[in-house]
């Protein structure tokens, strides 16, 4: 069992930056490929960024490619996502993630956390 809770979203300008993190209160995040998602109001839940249980492995959708990093820190049982260059486009409710594979679907993820609100201003 994994409780997720993702913080550092809030009100931002357009070419600034923020730092999202997601810590597992509850479970082991390590065990854990991890990722973030994010959803726009009337869109769908997309893939943003996704990062392997030991972090060595990392992969980004086109649109973040470049502008975003996806970090970890097990010891802290914490995933970060570093973003920068933002664009009033980037605002949505980013969730964070974890499951058994890495992959940009949704399904292949089990437990959620409840989201964090990144609005970005022109």
């Amino acid at each position: 069992q994994m409780q997720l809770v993702e913080s550092g979203g809030r009100l931002v300008q357009a070419g600034g930056s923020l730092r999202l993190s997601c810590t597992a209160r509850i479970g082991d995040y390590s065990t854990y490929h991890s990722a973030w998602f994010r959803q726009a109001p009337g869109k769908e839940r997309e893939f943003v960024a996704g990062i392997s249980r030991g972090g060595g492995f990392t992969n980004y959708a086109d649109s973040v490619k470049g502008r975003f990093i996806i970090s970890r820190d097990n010891v802290k049982n914490t995933i970060y996502l570093q973003m920068n260059v933002l664009k009033p486009e980037d605002t949505a409710v980013y969730y964070c993630a974890a499951g058994g594979s890495i992959a940009s679907r949704s399904e292949a993820y089990d437990y959620w956390g409840q989201g964090t609100q990144v609005t970005v201003s022109a």
